[in-house]
């Protein structure tokens, strides 16, 4: 693994949160309750479903990000930052240009079928929001020196660093998704309406 600077690692993570806030505002905030719950076509997650779960993971996640930074305000702070195998495995995985696969989401992050969609946008839109904020924390701390438990086995800390791209590219993966279904959706719903 080789190491990156932590600025410039910083600054592309900040970036990509700001797209994915952009996008659920100009894209998803304003589409009806019809199309953000209709499933896919392929009878897969709904709009709505996909960003509850990338909530069900900001709600695990973004409290233990807090927690890693609160507890970092006496550390040093390294300029660069050196991803894990097992992080950069976990973040090519997700990541929608490296990780090609399907994969089944774990017990406690499969979202409900009936789901206040207005309710969710606005939860991932707080939640990108705290996101940036955790981001530009964590210019004045040692990415390297963080851990933070993964979600699905506790035992496992991985650095901040590789737990911000991680969670980063999850979001980019279901976005993607999601925005999939938006023409899909509005050309059924249209469809039953005619």
């Amino acid at each position: 693994m080789r190491h990156v600077s932590k600025d410039q690692l910083l600054d592309s993570l900040e970036e990509q949160v700001e797209q994915h806030l952009r996008q659920c505002v100009e894209q998803f905030q304003n589409l009806s309750e019809t199309i953000l719950l209709a499933p896919a076509a392929n009878g897969g997650w709904s709009i709505a479903q996909c960003l509850e779960h990338l909530n069900s993971y900001g709600k695990y996640y973004l409290p233990q990000i807090q927690r890693g930074l609160i507890t970092a305000q006496t550390k040093p702070n390294a300029e660069t930052f050196r991803s894990t195998w097992l992080g950069s495995y976990f973040t090519r995985l997700m990541n929608p240009q490296t990780g090609k696969g399907k994969y089944k989401a774990f017990k406690g992050h499969i979202p409900d079928q009936n789901l206040n969609p207005y309710v969710v946008v606005a939860e991932f839109i707080q939640q990108q929001e705290t996101l940036l904020s955790y981001i530009r924390q964590a210019r004045h701390v040692d990415l390297n020196g963080i851990r933070i438990p993964i979600s699905i086995l506790h035992w496992i800390r991985l650095k901040l660093g590789d737990v911000l791209q991680f969670l980063i590219a999850h979001n980019e993966r279901h976005i993607m998704q999601a925005q999939r279904n938006i023409s899909i959706s509005a050309s059924i719903v249209n469809s039953e309406h005619a």
